[in-house]
């Protein structure tokens, strides 16, 4: 099985319909709050050059945003 980590905000509406859709599929993940947590901040932008989120790592490949298609093909996931 992945291991997926979703980086997001309590306040990003596409960070929860990205932990929805990752629910429905039946996918675990870590779920890691960015706001007061600076390693995992400078983490995404070291990784991204970006401040911003969600940001989906699975089998440390990068995902930025809520991006379907290729979240599922990362996972092997069907419609």
């Amino acid at each position: 099985m992945a291991i997926v980590k979703v980086y997001s905000t309590p306040t990003c509406p596409y960070c929860e319909i990205l932990k929805q859709f990752l629910k429905e599929k039946g996918v675990e993940f870590e779920s890691i709050d960015v706001c007061d947590n600076e390693t995992a901040q400078n983490y995404i932008f070291e990784k991204t050059g970006k401040m911003a989120v969600p940001i989906t790592e699975i089998d440390g490949e990068i995902v930025v945003g809520f991006d379907k298609a290729k979240i599922m093909e990362l996972l092997n996931l069907k419609d």
